[in-house]
């Protein structure tokens, strides 16, 4: 089997915003080393504030300028600067919480399980998201594709997203387990392609034969840009996992922590942050059980994940 990352340009999704999140300017792209306070916050005192990091692997490109949008809302809540933090990877986003380099964040339910496990993140808040806050993962084929299984894809091409994914890659994987094969000895050729929207834009163009993705994102996708998805077709759906969280650093302030947790679950009461949410094609911020994980967790046993 061979690994590759998938880093050609064709591969740069460009997932167009529908007629009701239509901006005047397109979305800026942030360099991953840097981080930035967010337009609300500026005047605010710079030597207060909170740092959160939006991952590129759990919003398409197009949808961080909703986040920033979010950002600069809960700067306004506050009453304090809110810095936007990106980073690359899952693990990235993970070593900076734990390293106290940032606050919090917009994590997947594999690496939120891991920090759990590891440091202890901190549970805050989950969106729910198409009436619940629950996702799967999607394998998905070109349209013209002859697989009708992930069987079908047997010596294939096939992407996964980050090394640390539930859905983009732990699904597939434990899939593979209980069939006694593992990716290596399963796909011809595995490459990871960083984000799940960069998959979908691989299986569209018939660069990979098949691509495990957030279910989330694909139906985002497929509510802006329906001629995208419609070059996919998919072919199984895995069973309902607990939705990407928005997590914190060990040792924040319980105040600030409290503080941060109302303006969340309340935004969807507001107008200024009903209308971003929706943008967001999210319903709204809800509290959730740390045990609503434990099927991700079972999956890491499974497949020897430590």
């Amino acid at each position: 089997m061979r690994v590759a990352t998938l880093l050609c340009p064709l591969l740069i999704v460009s997932i167009a915003v529908s007629a009701g999140c239509n901006r005047s300017e397109p979305a800026r792209q942030v360099d991953p080393a840097k981080t930035e306070q967010t337009g609300a916050s500026r005047e605010a005192n710079p030597a207060k504030g909170l740092r959160i990091a939006v991952g590129g692997m759990i919003t398409p490109k197009e949808g961080f300028a909703y986040y920033r949008e979010f950002l600069d809302y809960l700067a306004h809540q506050l009453g304090e600067p809110v810095q936007y933090v990106d980073a690359e990877n899952y693990d990235d986003i993970n070593q900076k919480l734990k390293r106290g380099e940032i606050d919090g964040g917009f994590v997947c339910s594999g690496p939120y399980v891991d920090g759990k496990k590891e440091f202890g993140l901190e549970l805050l808040v989950a969106p729910r998201a198409y009436g619940k806050t629950a996702y799967h993962a999607y394998i998905i084929v070109p349209k013209d594709s002859p697989a009708r299984s992930l069987d079908d894809l047997k010596g294939k091409r096939f992407a996964f997203t980050d090394p640390l994914s539930n859905t983009g890659k732990l699904v597939p994987e434990y899939i593979l387990k209980r069939k006694g094969q593992t990716p290596e000895s399963f796909f011809g050729t595995v490459v990871y392609s960083g984000t799940h929207d960069k998959s979908i834009s691989a299986v569209s163009q018939g660069l990979v034969d098949g691509a495990s993705v957030d279910s989330l994102i694909w139906e985002y996708a497929n509510r802006t840009r329906p001629e995208l998805t419609a070059k996919t077709r998919i072919i199984q759906k895995s069973e309902p996992y607990a939705i990407p969280p928005f997590v914190v650093r060990p040792g924040i302030a319980p105040e600030i922590k409290q503080k941060l947790k109302s303006i969340m679950i309340n935004a969807h009461t507001d107008p200024t942050g009903k209308a971003i949410l929706d943008n967001m094609m999210i319903e709204r911020f809800e509290q959730i059980d740390d045990k609503a994980y434990d099927s991700i967790r079972a999956m890491k046993r499974q497949t020897g994940k430590p």
